[in-house]
């Protein structure tokens, strides 16, 4: 799973570019969408659970194959794809007797890929962009 994301200068690396945002998305931000951005960083601060969305930036997968790409255990992999579908940040879809896991949208996505691209210019020296 993690192959695609190895050099992740691109912001959307695998998939296609999306659209700019729309005038909607560049106004001032009010109390609401404030407190709501705080809350979807507060759960990005838990390195488990970044690197599962991290994982779910690329594909789609279940907790068998985000516990073996994490090298989280299991319980924990669950518990913490509870807490983010429990605040709307993935969703799952039954396939049989299992549970397949996304990301609710492109906006988390790249936040996610951008989070850990500006991780990686700190951690490796890498100059910023501009």
């Amino acid at each position: 799973m993690q192959a695609a994301f190895e050099g992740y200068d691109d912001p959307m690396p695998s998939r296609e570019q999306p659209p700019v945002a729309s005038d909607t998305h560049q106004r001032a931000p009010g109390p609401a969408q404030l407190q709501t951005a705080s809350s979807v960083f507060a759960l990005l601060a838990d390195p488990t659970r970044l690197h599962l969305l991290w994982l779910l930036a690329e594909s789609e997968a279940d907790v068998t194959a985000l516990t073996a790409a994490s090298g989280a255990a299991r319980t924990a992999v669950s518990q913490h794809l509870a807490k983010l579908r429990l605040a709307g940040l993935v969703h799952a879809r039954r396939e049989g007797r299992r549970a397949v896991y996304a990301l609710t949208d492109g906006h988390l996505r790249r936040l996610v890929i951008e989070a850990l691209s500006h991780a990686d210019h700190q951690v490796t020296g890498e100059p910023w962009h501009a």
